[in-house]
């Protein structure tokens, strides 16, 4: 059998992946772009990959291919229709950066919420060691306790996210972007009451047509303007042209993602614009990258490789 990863630097070069050795030759590839594709996978017998797009043009030249990993939940590069008529399997992993994605989303929160980058440089400056008092309260901050927190899209991750906020103290709601979703321990509210009612906003919730720019300028407009908005799912859930305007006319009290419509970073993203950040604050796609997280999933994809081989 050969291996063929065509991505290994988006795993990280701290993540072991000496067990696939054990399964036969492995090629890895740490950047692969588009057009190298179909070379690089002619002889393979498996392809692991995060986001390059699988389909007939990068696909059709691998005669012996018989199944696709991939390093993520999230299939939208691949082409089932072709997949399926080459009988090419796909699989997946789920589940394995739910306590990452969830740690990081807090993470985001308190860096706002507690206006941190603000007194950080406070004290770099050298400013607190010249203060005439112990304490410097020039930013003011607000207990979690007795706010409401309210999910979009409350899937594991979404509903890990509850159960911390819970903690917290918080009261926490939730909109279904499916509209299947009816959870018993928390309440569904429609999206415009979730956005006019709570203190903090987190997305969770996979992209698709009912979530394409669900948060837009309207939305915005919606929520309080003492009101927190974090987005862990997908980038295009919110319009970032919009989220620009709403920053900049104080809408909403700030922002934070970990997802961006174009990644990396396109300079022509009006977010770049804001360097403030006790009112934005961007992260480069790392909520699922703890070191743990990441061998998980390599673990996973191994195990799909060897279940797929039990049942050839």
């Amino acid at each position: 059998m050969k291996i063929v990863f065509l991505e290994t630097g988006t795993l990280g070069r701290d993540v072991s992946l000496n067990e696939f050795y054990e399964l036969g030759e492995v090629i890895e590839y740490d950047l692969t772009l588009e057009e190298q594709i179909p070379e690089r996978i002619v002889d393979a017998d498996v392809v692991i990959v995060n986001k390059l797009p699988m389909n007939e043009k990068t696909l059709k030249g691998a005669g012996r291919l018989k199944l696709i990993c991939l390093t993520a939940t999230g299939t939208n590069n691949i082409d089932f229709t072709y997949t399926d008529s080459a009988n090419i399997a796909v699989r997946n992993v789920a589940g394995y950066s739910t306590e990452s994605v969830v740690q990081h989303t807090f993470a985001l929160l308190f860096y706002l919420y507690e206006k941190l980058s603000y007194y950080d440089d406070y004290v770099k400056s050298e400013k607190y060691a010249n203060a005439p008092f112990f304490c410097h309260i020039e930013e003011r901050f607000h207990e979690l306790y007795g706010k409401i927190w309210g999910i979009i899209g409350l899937g594991e991750i979404g509903h890990r996210v509850a159960e911390v906020a819970k903690c917290f103290g918080c009261k926490v709601v939730y909109y279904s972007t499916s509209g299947k979703n009816n959870d018993p321990v928390y309440e569904r509210v429609s999206l415009d009451r979730l956005l006019a009612e709570a203190d903090i906003v987190s997305i969770h919730a996979p992209l698709n047509k009912d979530t394409l720019d669900l948060i837009n300028y309207e939305k915005l407009n919606k929520m309080k303007k003492t009101a927190y908005l974090l987005n862990l799912g997908r980038g295009p859930i919110i319009n970032e042209n919009d989220l620009y305007r709403a920053l900049e006319e104080d809408l909403i009290a700030g922002a934070a993602t970990d997802v961006l419509t174009k990644e990396p970073m396109s300079r022509e993203n009006p977010l770049i614009k804001i360097k403030d950040s006790k009112k934005l604050f961007i992260t480069p796609h790392i909520a699922w990258a703890t070191i743990e997280a990441r061998q998980r999933c390599a673990d996973r994809v191994y195990d799909n490789i060897v279940d797929f081989t039990r049942k050839i």
